[in-house]
């Protein structure tokens, strides 16, 4: 913790004295966390002093290898991945490291061409499917830490969007049948991995590419996808274990491949997230950055996340980080029960895109408008060389400038706001912004006394979503004798209260090309009948 001297004399306010309080700086890790514009005083220090203490020792049995998620009686294991001695026993911590080891030397041999293409030919792109915490980590880390002419090239099936997949397959074109393909799923079963998996697999195969020899999977031992890697002879398989949630899966194989694939320091940014992690095991609110954000985070929202958290990086390389913060905080804190039973609706928003982009979109709003926020803006000091000041001019110097006044101005309004300040932003201190928000969710999570670490809302729309496909499916059998019905007829042919979900379903039918028919008015679907065309 920063010890700064005070001005005598020159204090209104006590405004530097809070500041030299609440100001956390790690000098080997080139980090400094500002939360002196939250509106923290001693009666927030004290009335968290209890509660944190047992947050704290919450999180070390965690680390420990407790049950944390007792949902699924599972550990939460995601601080080993980064720290292998951590694990509980020494066999699985070997196997951590090497894993680390496995991977990056095939990552080597790819972008060297030893591990090529069928027919010799070296890998030209990679193609990476996963939904949730399996996309947004491969996208962050490519985002964020590949550099230009290294590395190969990255797509993305992240979602089930045929227009998605179309644009995606047009643009590889030729080159998927020397496309290095990536699948990602926990368990194997999830609907748009595996679709998305199918769709690459009938496209490379048409184009005379072989599967087996170009596909990679990323998945627990033994799962269902597993399996069949096993069975066809996949290229390779790497292990996402049941320890480790999608959301926190980064400093795993699902973030560490990419960043393999692409050049970049996977080891720096492993060292910076296992240094951060010791950093914000200090028992101590104050001494510990996890903590103190924690602490922001419960104060701004009165412990109930009644102020959304934007996130502001003024960094194009973390553009995608608002995005991946809202899975890590919001799937972990949003939830309906705590873990008492009670009915306590929790949860904190995240939105943000970028500095100083949004100064021209809603900063208007967050210094005029409705009060329901606070402002995380992170900095990078370092500027590259390359950019020269032009008429004595430096454009590092304009965005901070922009920075600054920003937070001067919301800050003047009386909106809260904290600065995470980074020395110089490369793969460590990426790894080591990562683990703090990590940290914080977890210690956030124990002072609400909430599970952080299932997701019950996420499984209720995965089954909600299977239910609609079998009605679909229902639905189509329903109408292959021809014979025209309305809506209500429908819906009484197969049992359902209302007719309302056939009318989505059949709206997109009858869109595409499925030989279904509709006679009548949309706007008007009482009066609509549907039949089978021809």
């Amino acid at each position: 913790m920063t010890s700064l001297p005070t001005l005598d004399g020159h204090d209104p306010g006590g405004l530097w004295q809070r500041f030299c309080q609440l100001l956390w700086h790690d000098q080997s890790l080139g980090f400094w966390l500002d939360a002196s514009r939250m509106g923290l005083d001693q009666s927030h220090f004290d009335g968290l002093a209890g509660p944190m203490a047992g947050a704290f020792a919450a999180m070390a049995r965690l680390e420990a290898g407790a049950i944390a998620n007792a949902d699924e009686d599972r550990q939460v294991g995601h601080y080993w991945l980064r720290d292998p001695q951590l694990a509980p026993d020494a066999a699985l911590g070997a196997r951590i490291a090497a894993e680390v080891d496995q991977l990056e030397a095939f990552a080597s041999q790819v972008r060297s061409g030893a591990i090529a293409a069928p027919g010799g030919t070296p890998f030209s792109d990679v193609l990476w499917i996963g939904i949730g915490g399996s996309g947004l980590g491969p996208l962050l880390m490519i985002r964020a830490l590949q550099q230009p002419h290294r590395g190969l090239p990255f797509y993305l099936f992240d979602n089930v969007d045929p227009q998605g997949f179309a644009t995606t397959l047009e643009a590889l074109g030729e080159r998927l049948s020397t496309t290095l393909v990536v699948v990602v799923s926990k368990s194997g079963g999830t609907p748009e991995p595996r679709i998305g998996m199918e769709h690459a697999r009938a496209r490379l195969e048409a184009l005379g590419g072989s599967w087996a020899a170009q596909a990679v999977a990323i998945t627990t031992c033994g799962s269902l996808l597993d399996q069949r890697a096993q069975r066809e002879g996949w290229l390779a398989r790497f292990d996402l274990p049941d320890w480790v949630g999608g959301r926190t899966s980064i400093t795993g194989a699902v973030g560490l491949l990419p960043a393999a694939l692409i050049d970049a320091d996977l080891r720096g940014f492993l060292a910076g997230a296992a240094a951060m992690d010791r950093l914000t095991r200090v028992p101590e609110l104050r001494a510990n950055p996890a903590a103190l954000l924690a602490a922001c985070w419960y104060a701004a929202g009165g412990g109930r996340g009644l102020r959304d958290m934007v996130v502001l990086p003024y960094r194009d390389r973390l553009e995608v980080f608002s995005r991946y913060l809202q899975q890590l905080v919001m799937e972990s804190i949003g939830k309906k029960l705590d873990r008492d039973g009670a009915i306590v609706h929790q949860g904190l928003a995240v939105y943000g895109n970028k500095g100083s982009t949004d100064q021209h979109a809603y900063v208007q709003q967050l210094r005029d408008g409705l009060d329901n926020f606070f402002v995380v803006f992170i900095e990078g000091l370092d500027d590259p060389e390359v950019i020269k000041a032009l008429d004595k001019e430096y454009p590092g110097d304009v965005l901070e400038g922009f920075l600054q006044g920003t937070r001067s101005a919301l800050s003047d309004g009386g909106r809260q706001n904290l600065t995470i300040t980074i020395e110089r932003f490369d793969a460590r201190s990426l790894g080591a912004l990562i683990a703090l928000f990590e940290r914080a969710v977890g210690l956030y999570g124990e002072l609400v006394n909430i599970n952080a670490y299932h997701q019950p809302g996420v499984e209720a729309g995965k089954k909600a979503a299977a239910e609609v496909l079998d009605l679909k499916a229902r639905l189509e059998n329903l109408l292959a004798d021809g014979q025209e019905r309305s809506l209500e007829e429908m819906a009484t042919a197969l049992e359902l209260a209302s007719p309302e979900p056939l009318f989505w379903i059949l709206r997109h039918l009858c869109h595409n090309p499925r030989g279904f028919k509709a006679s009548g008015d949309w706007g008007n679907p009482m009066g609509m009948r549907f039949g089978k065309e021809g």
